[in-house]
């Protein structure tokens, strides 16, 4: 029986943390402030700044400074991608199974780095953010921001680091649209581009469950139009609710099949009662997510960046897929999964079709996987398996030519 509450519980009664020897540790979000004398110059023609971006590193920068790995993250991913930032923590970073030393990205080899998107929640300049010009958050007043506008940041974001050229960039979902759109804009920055369960456009499907995220969020009376600071709750039921329905779509039918079927929540009959809000499992445990989701995400930034999905696209910026790539020598490795219908497999195989297209070297492979959309989250040691080796290939090539 999954119950929302005892999980709730579980994770607030948690031990203090101790670190592994596999771990990155304890770490500590850093800060930099970009674009202050001219603003970026967004997509959409405005010029927005300054910008402060919040960001991790794991590992060191080697002495030839050839072992950067930028990771983009997804939607409600953030710049916290592994180890703890106290011992009080419920949760590790995102991705921390497979960053750390010893991990399919091991931060003993590699300098890893990672940063809080554009108009995101976590201490990147977002809605949530104090507007300078008016002391209040920007709320309804922040731009509207795509993915070529978050990569500009994270680009800036290297070069302020003293990162001559990325071994690679790496993200799955809208992150992966981004390691796209960095190798098309940027083709000189990187010498390989790992894009995962993502695609160059969001399918109609994908732009569907958006609006509807979007929707239930507009609804709620305490959304005020997106000027919701001052209140005391937020629009906490309408981002509940949207991160209910992205979450079904993260999912797959085998999943949830295994995970819930039909069974009861409490009781071992059906109750015939429309008071039940939770009477199966799989009720409650959407429930749990969207509870979780309010408690650390920003409904604001969550209009933004699903703004951003809608709108990529990266054929139409420049012409075809083909001339996208055509500037860039860098290596791809591309990966979907055979129970992910959001970013599905057809996806993918259009991108490599494009990059066959233009002469690039470019590697493909559709996992096996029965956890849909979620999968690059979960299962981590077929993705080592799979990433490990082209970094190293690509790390070796570096060093053949120089």
């Amino acid at each position: 029986m999954v119950d929302e509450q005892q999980l709730l519980q579980q994770t607030e009664e948690a031990p203090p943390i101790v670190p592994g020897p596999d771990s990155v540790g304890f770490v500590e979000t850093k800060y930099a402030t970009l674009f202050e004398a001219d603003g970026l110059q967004l997509e959409s023609g405005q010029s927005f700044g300054p910008i402060t971006v919040a960001y991790e590193t794991y590992g060191k920068l080697s002495p030839a400074q050839d072992n950067a790995i930028f990771i983009c993250h997804a939607l409600s991913g953030d710049a916290h991608l592994a180890g703890w930032h106290s011992p009080t923590d419920r949760k590790p970073g995102w991705w921390d199974e497979f960053v750390g030393p010893g991990k399919g990205l091991d931060t003993n080899k590699y300098f890893i780095i990672c940063a809080n998107a554009l108009s995101g929640c976590k201490g990147t300049t977002g809605p949530s953010c104090t507007d300078p010009a008016t002391g209040k958050p920007y709320g309804s007043r922040f731009p509207f921001i795509t993915v070529g506008d978050i990569v500009r940041v994270h680009a800036a974001l290297v070069q302020h680091l003293g990162v001559p050229k990325l071994l690679a960039v790496i993200g799955g979902s809208l992150g992966g649209m981004q390691a796209l759109d960095w190798a098309a804009r940027f083709p000189d920055q990187m010498h390989a581009a790992v894009c995962l369960a993502s695609a160059a456009r969001l399918s109609a499907q994908g732009i569907a469950f958006n609006t509807v995220g979007r929707r239930a969020i507009q609804v709620d009376p305490a959304f005020n139009g997106g000027d919701y600071y001052h209140l005391p709750d937020g629009p906490r039921y309408g981002l509940a609710l949207a991160r209910m329905v992205a979450h079904i779509t993260y999912l797959s039918e085998v999943s949830i099949e295994n995970k819930f079927g039909r069974r009861l929540q409490h009781s071992d009959k059906l109750a015939y009662d429309l008071k039940h809000q939770t009477e199966f499992q799989v009720e409650s445990y959407l429930h749990y997510q969207g509870k979780r989701f309010v408690e650390r995400f920003d409904a604001n930034s969550y209009m933004c960046l699903t703004h951003a999905m809608d709108y990529f696209d990266l054929a139409s910026a420049h012409g075809s897929l083909t001339k996208a790539f055509s500037a860039t020598n860098a290596r791809f490795l591309l990966a979907s999964y055979t129970s992910d219908w959001l970013f599905t497999t057809a996806q993918s195989q259009d991108i490599v079709a494009a990059l066959l297209n233009a002469k690039r070297h470019v590697s493909f492979v559709e996992l096996e996987s029965s956890y849909g959309h979620d999968a690059f989250l979960l299962e981590i040691e077929q993705l080592a398996d799979l990433i490990q080796p082209f970094l190293e290939q690509t790390h070796a090539s570096i060093r053949n030519t120089n």
